[in-house]
C-alpha cells in the first residue's frame, strides 16, 4: 500500500466550458477546464500504464516466480517497494519543470504499477476484477459529486486535518499487525477503515483540483488522484482477500 503525498503547493467537460465551476471562481473558466482536462489526461494514461505493466506481471508467470523462488527477487521486491516512494521526493521538488516531472512520473507509476501487479499474481482472478469493477465505479461517482457540489458551493477542504489524522491511525494499525498479527479480522478492519480513508481522500483532492491547483502543477494534481485510485484499489482488494480466506 502506498499512501499518499502531502498536499503541495464526471460533468461533460466540454459543454461547460465557458461556465464557472464553482461560485467565487476568479480565474476564467476556460483555463481551469483546460488544466482539469489535462490533470485526467495524464491520469488515464497513468492508468493504462498501470494496467499493461500489472497484466504482464500477473499474466506472465515466469516474472512473479522469479521473486517468489529465486534469492535475487527478494532484494529486487524490495527495491520496487522502496523506489516509488524514493522518487517521490524529486518529483515534488521537480513537479513543475518539464520535461524532468514527466520521466520521473513515469518512473513513479511503472515502481508502483509492478509492485500492485505482484500483489495482484497471486490472487483469484475473481477477486482482482472485483476489486477492479467496485474501485471504477467509487471513483467515478465521487468524482462527479465532486464535480456537482462545487457548482453549488460546497467545499471540501476542511476533510484535510482529519483525513490526515485517519491516515496516521492506520499506520500505526498496520504497524501494530506487522507486529502482532491479528488474522482475517485484523485485515477486514484495515481494508474497510483504508477504503473510507481514501474514498475521502478522492473528494479532497477533486475538489483541490477544481479549485486550489495552479495551471503548472499538473503532475502533483495526478500523482495525488493516482495514489487516491490505487490505494482505494488495494484496500478493497485486501478487504475481498480477507473475506475469502
Amino acid at each position: 500500500m502506498w499512501f499518499r503525498p502531502p498536499y503541495g503547493k464526471g460533468p461533460d467537460v466540454e459543454s461547460g466550458a465557458n461556465r464557472p465551476l464553482y461560485p467565487v471562481m476568479l480565474e476564467s473558466p476556460q483555463i481551469r477546464w483546460a488544466f482539469i482536462r489535462k490533470v485526467y489526461s495524464i491520469l488515464t494514461v497513468q492508468m493504462l500504464l498501470s494496467v499493461a505493466v500489472a497484466s504482464v506481471v500477473v499474466f506472465v508467470r515466469p516474472v512473479s516466480h522469479f521473486f517468489v523462488h529465486h534469492s535475487a527477487g527478494l532484494g529486487l521486491y524490495i527495491l520496487i517497494i522502496f523506489l516509488p516512494f524514493l522518487v517521490l521526493c524529486p518529483l515534488y521538488y521537480y513537479h513543475q519543470h518539464y520535461p524532468v516531472n514527466l520521466l520521473l512520473l513515469g518512473i513513479f507509476t511503472v515502481s508502483i504499477s509492478f509492485a500492485v501487479g505482484l500483489t495482484c499474481a497471486f490472487t483469484r482472478g475473481k477477486v482482482i476484477l472485483e476489486s477492479v469493477i467496485l474501485t471504477a465505479l467509487v471513483v467515478v461517482s465521487l468524482t462527479l459529486y465532486t464535480f456537482w457540489a462545487a457548482r453549488r458551493g460546497y467545499d471540501f477542504n476542511f476533510l484535510g486535518p482529519f483525513l490526515f489524522s485517519a491516515l496516521m491511525i492506520l499506520m500505526v494499525f498496520v504497524l501494530v499487525q506487522l507486529l502482532f498479527p491479528l488474522g482475517r479480522i485484523s485485515l477486514t478492519i484495515y481494508g474497510g477503515l483504508a477504503a473510507l480513508i481514501f474514498c475521502g481522500y478522492i473528494i479532497y483532492d477533486t475538489d483541490n483540483l477544481i479549485k486550489r491547483y495552479s495551471y503548472d502543477e499538473y503532475v502533483w494534481a495526478a500523482v495525488t488522484l493516482y495514489l487516491d485510485i490505487i490505494n482505494l484499489f488495494l484496500s478493497i482488494l485486501t478487504l475481498f482477500r480477507a473475506s475469502e480466506t
